[in-house]
């Protein structure tokens, strides 16, 4: 396989489990996949597990699970993910085929479905170094990147029947409201940035842009690219999906994508190589946006600011696990700094007026 194509590593001590077990179930419960010969295990994310199959007949496939012991909610529900795929799977040719699906966690310790592997780039916080990432490469990249986000946009939602994911009306208001709860659940510090956020966000809502499917994690680490950059193979992690306001789904990816010229405490969250010569600034990405799309986005100024606000609550519930003795990772003790920088940098956007630094 090419060298710069991800790849996946030995399986942490924490995330393993019984493979015999899993070869067993699949013998009896899903006879037309290859027998599995070898585990490895993708990435080092913070949510759902991924790991990378290679059966007898030299195939590769993919299985994701949620990490044991959770209680199964949106954000680690496999049957709802493993729908998803399956719905755009015939439609779409942006994600992986779907498999098989276990609801039950007494096999390898939490539910799991098994996929196709989409073999290609997955542009991470480290990448290869054989991997051309050169200024046209990087801007190659960064077009395929918003041409996609356009594309999942622009899908049918009656032809794939996922209509019923979500509710598109008051979509932004319940998601402030949402968000503001987990921040509050997990508050550990008095961060006065993060309170002001809150109350911009309450008192500055847009009107409503209309429904789409909505992928709501979109970045590199997401996205399964061409050896050349020049293409999206795959769309990866669906488990945040739903049918709501795309212009939300922009300001996420906006939020995910780092310049070079961002503060140096933002550099350190970057998911990818949104820093390196060529690739399009975040104002560069509003106007592919509009331009491919035929979309209005007056102002992204909300939808980014929002987009901060999702990632400084994201690393506070991380923050609060180690804070409460649940983890004793490093990087867990370094995420209320997170919290801090991110919410900061989305008060310099409010008085700025701009999604620039």
């Amino acid at each position: 396989m090419n060298e710069t194509f991800d790849q996946p590593g030995k399986v942490r001590e924490r995330d393993g489990f019984d493979v015999d077990a899993l070869r067993k179930h699949l013998s009896v419960h899903a006879q037309e996949l290859p027998q599995v010969v070898e585990l490895k295990q993708f990435g080092r994310g913070f949510s759902n597990l991924t790991y990378g199959l290679t059966a007898e007949d030299g195939s590769e496939l993919v299985l994701r699970r949620a990490p044991p012991g959770v209680q199964i909610k949106s954000a680690h529900d496999m049957g709802r993910e493993y729908r998803i795929l399956s719905a755009l799977g015939p439609h779409w040719d942006k994600v992986p085929k779907t498999r098989y699906i276990c609801d039950d966690a007494s096999v390898i310790g939490s539910p799991f479905y098994v996929m196709d592997r989409v073999a290609g780039v997955i542009l991470r916080a480290k990448w290869p170094a054989a991997l051309d990432t050169s200024a046209e490469a990087m801007k190659r990249a960064s077009c395929a990147a918003v041409d996609t986000l356009v594309e999942i946009h622009q899908i049918d939602l009656q032809v794939t029947g996922l209509h019923a994911l979500g509710k598109p009306e008051g979509y932004i208001g319940r998601q402030v409201r949402g968000w503001g709860e987990r921040y509050l659940a997990a508050k550990t510090d008095d961060i006065a940035d993060v309170d002001t956020l809150v109350r911009w966000l309450e008192s500055h809502m847009p009107r409503e842009s209309g429904g789409t499917l909505i992928h709501n994690d979109f970045k590199y680490d997401n996205m399964v690219l061409s050896a050349g950059l020049d293409s999206v193979r795959a769309v990866l992690d669906w488990e945040m999906a739903t049918v709501g306001d795309p212009l939300m789904d922009l300001g996420t990816a906006l939020g995910y994508w780092v310049q070079a010229d961002d503060p140096d405490l933002f550099q350190v969250l970057r998911f990818g190589p949104t820093h390196l010569p060529g690739s399009l600034t975040r104002i560069e990405i509003v106007e592919r946006y509009i331009k491919v799309s035929g979309r209005n986005v007056d102002d992204p100024l909300y939808y980014f600011v929002f987009a901060l606000f999702k990632l400084a609550v994201v690393a506070q519930q991380l923050y609060k696990r180690y804070a409460e003795g649940l983890t004793e990772e490093p990087r867990y003790a370094l995420m209320i700094e997170g919290v801090k920088s991110v919410s900061r940098m989305a008060i310099v956007a409010i008085e700025r007026r701009s999604i620039s630094p």
